[in-house]
């Protein structure tokens, strides 16, 4: 049997569609249910579904107010508010394509997206950074739109660009992956095929506001369906978070592995009466840090495995737990293959895992690279990078990268793009990037470089900080006599972890 889980397709989107309205699709019957609660250390700050529609409608119609027109792309510069959500839904509403991205990037990335996708408006909070743009929209600007007549949703074919968002490219040029409408029709497959979640379910996740991970997760998904969302106010110690879970009565936590190994550094019992679960996504989770979770809470973790052009379409949940080693299984509706060179393999044998073309969720294209899209398709099947094998249930088990991306905290990071920041530096001749384990369940990006002699490592992190996000810049710097190559002469990063622990040992 070759390895293809098909169990039929999901049921199709409906035409005319709006993404925003289909997450506030609960908001008219649902009026005064609490949508969001913002969770800090003196109490909450409430939103309901109605008070949520009404801004995001608003806020649509003051940006065609300001001369914005459906189609055009918006740069996303706003911090870790709820002002974030509220400025991407209420773009979407009125045919605008907001391209969120991390209030980390600099000037230099910041520009260099402009640059690329050249964006009718920046959406700017003052203390975000950002390149120059001639037209910036700020934070109170788009808060006062909130008093405006609201909108109606532009409704439109699903298959149209409904917005943007960055990942890291294998070349080392970040990606812009260009996502339709219909996309979060298709999350609605992780409801039961990862979540579990229910309409009378008190979602929190850990993370940021402007964070997709957080956008799709912890707020989009539970929103439609009708639940609640938790999310802890900026600042937030992560000590803190279980004494919030249990405050706010939180019935489903979602997390990065990291977050969930700072909590359970204490090793002590959590005591969460209210949560079902966890949810755990980003990087790949160690049986571990699993294990130690199910000690701590008596709760399960469930995991799963996606990617910026796809979100996540492999999980373990409540009704399909995983087994052993595995990530899960594909979720109910997804058509997913181990594809080797002359297509999907047999079970048990090792391969790329790969997703069907015609997935709901899959991306339009990488709009600065349409043929990069185009050679990551191997006939129907879109090639992840990872590899995998298949059981003959279904369960699929990960067997790492075929190329040398880096995972900084759920963020994927090219080597290249590293390299390529401290390659200009006069000091040094040569440079390789790597992620490295430090200690169990926890790596950071290292830096190995040549030149004739060795630098101070916080010069070097200073020379970075104004040309990488802080989640890409290394966190060490290792002086080589030479880098390791192969025949060829070309870099072997993954000979580089090795030189680490021998000049840390």
């Amino acid at each position: 049997m070759l390895s293809i889980f098909d169990q039929g397709p999901p049921p199709p989107c409906p035409r005319p569609f709006n993404l925003a309205a289909h997450v506030m699709r609960h908001a008219q019957t649902c009026v005064e249910k609490t949508a969001l609660s913002v969770l800090g250390s003196t109490g909450a700050t409430d939103w309901t579904y109605g008070d949520l529609r009404s801004a995001i409608l608003r806020t649509g119609a003051g940006l065609l107010q300001s001369g914005l027109n459906p189609g055009d792309t918006v740069l996303m510069r706003l911090g870790n508010t709820v002002d974030f959500p509220i400025a991407y839904l209420g773009a979407i509403a009125v045919g605008l394509v907001p391209v969120p991205t991390s209030s980390q990037l600099t000037d230099t990335e910041t520009g260099k997206i402009i640059d690329d996708l050249k964006p009718a408006a920046v959406l700017r909070d003052p203390n975000v950074t950002c390149a120059p743009h001639p037209r910036q929209i700020m934070l109170v600007e788009l808060v006062r739109m909130r008093s405006l007549p609201p909108a109606t949703f532009a409704m439109g074919d699903p298959e149209r660009l409904a917005y943007v968002v960055y990942t890291s490219g294998t070349s080392g040029k970040p990606r812009a992956v260009a996502h339709a409408h219909r996309a979060i029709w298709a999350r609605q497959m992780m409801v039961d095929g990862w979540y579990g979640l229910q309409s009378s379910d008190r979602l929190c996740h850990a993370g940021a506001f402007n964070w997709t991970y957080t956008l799709g997760t912890g707020l989009m998904d539970p929103w439609t369906i009708g639940a609640t969302a938790l999310i802890p106010e900026p600042g937030t110690d992560i000590r803190e978070l279980p004494a919030l879970l249990k405050q706010h009565r939180a019935t489903i936590f979602a997390a990065a592995p990291g977050v969930f190994r700072k909590i359970m550094q204490e090793k002590v019992q959590l005591n969460l009466p209210d949560l079902r679960h966890g949810l755990c996504a980003g990087e790949k989770l160690s049986r571990h840090l699993h294990e130690r979770w199910v000690h701590l809470t008596g709760t399960e973790l469930y995991e799963a495995y996606g990617m910026s052009e796809c979100s996540t379409f492999i999980s373990s949940s409540p009704s399909h737990p995983a087994r052993g080693e595995a990530l899960g299984q594909p979720q109910p509706g997804r058509r997913v293959a181990i594809v080797g060179p002359g297509g999907p393999v047999a079970q048990g044998q090792e391969g790329t895992i790969a997703i069907h073309r015609n997935d709901p969720g899959l991306m339009l294209t990488y709009l600065n690279a349409p043929e990069e899209a185009e050679a990551r398709m191997a006939g129907n099947w879109f090639l992840t990078g990872d590899q995998g094998a298949m059981s003959a249930d279904g369960q699929i088990t990960y067997l790492g990268r075929d190329d040398d991306m880096m995972n900084a905290g759920g963020y994927r990071v090219s080597p290249v793009e590293v390299e390529a920041a401290l390659s200009a530096h006069t000091g040094i001749t040569q440079v390789g990037a790597a992620a490295v384990d430090v200690k169990q369940d926890s790596s950071i990006i290292v830096a190995f470089y040549t030149g004739p002699e060795e630098l101070d490592a916080a010069t070097l992190q200073a020379y970075v900080s104004d040309k990488l996000a802080r989640y890409k810049q290394p966190r060490a710097f290792v002086h080589l006599s030479a880098l390791p190559t192969g025949g060829n002469g070309k870099l072997l990063r993954r000979a580089l972890p090795a030189y680490f622990k021998a000049t840390s040992e």
